[in-house]
C-alpha cells in the first residue's frame, strides 16, 4: 500500500470515528443508560427522591397540544401505581412560569411537577419532540422512551413497562 492510500485510509476511519462517536454523544438519555441526576439541574420546585423508585420522567410544555391529552392519562397512572414504588416527575420547559401556571389550571395534576429555567436538564438529555417522556428502574437507567404521545398506545405501553419494572 502506498504513503498516499495509507494516509487516505486513515482519514477514513478517524471521519468514521468521529462521526460515530458525535451520533452517540447526541443522543441524549439512551435505553439501559443512566438518567442524568435531576437535583444537578436547578430545576425550580420541589424534586422528591427518586432513589429506589420507579420513575416516569416527562418534558412538557405549555404549547404542546399532544402534553394536554398525557397529562390526564399521567394522572391515572398515578392513581392506579399509588402506594407502589412509582413516581412521576413532569419537567416543564416554559420560559414563563405563569405559562405553565395557565396549563396546569386547566390540566390538574397531583404528580410531582418542576421547571427547567435554565433549559439544562433538556439540553442534556436532548428533548427533540413534545412530549418526551422516560421510565426508569429503580436503579436510575432508562428502560423506555416515548416521543410524543400517541394516546392509548402509548398509555398502553407505559402500564406494561411499568408493571414490568415494578414487579
Amino acid at each position: 500500500m502506498n504513503s498516499f492510500s495509507h494516509r487516505s485510509s486513515l482519514a477514513c476511519l478517524l471521519a468514521l470515528a468521529f462521526f460515530a462517536l458525535v451520533s452517540v454523544k447526541s443522543q441524549g438519555a439512551a435505553v439501559n443508560e443512566t438518567f442524568p441526576d435531576v437535583t444537578a439541574f436547578g430545576l425550580e420546585g420541589d424534586i422528591p427522591s427518586l432513589k429506589g423508585k420507579v420513575v416516569l420522567v416527562d418534558f412538557f410544555a405549555s404549547w404542546c397540544g399532544p402534553c394536554k391529552a398525557s397529562f390526564p392519562v399521567m394522572q391515572e397512572l398515578r392513581k392506579q401505581f399509588a402506594g407502589k414504588d412509582f413516581i412521576i416527575l413532569a419537567v416543564n420547559l416554559d420560559d414563563k412560569k405563569e405559562d405553565m401556571q395557565e396549563f396546569l389550571s386547566k390540566h390538574p395534576a397531583d404528580f410531582s411537577i418542576v421547571r427547567d429555567v435554565s433549559k439544562k436538564l433538556v439540553e442534556t438529555v436532548k428533548i427533540k419532540t413534545m412530549p418526551t417522556s422516560f421510565i426508569l428502574d429503580r436503579d436510575g437507567k432508562v428502560r423506555a422512551v416515548h416521543k410524543g404521545f400517541k394516546g392509548d398506545e402509548t398509555k398502553r405501553q407505559y402500564i406494561e413497562q411499568i408493571e414490568s419494572l415494578l414487579k
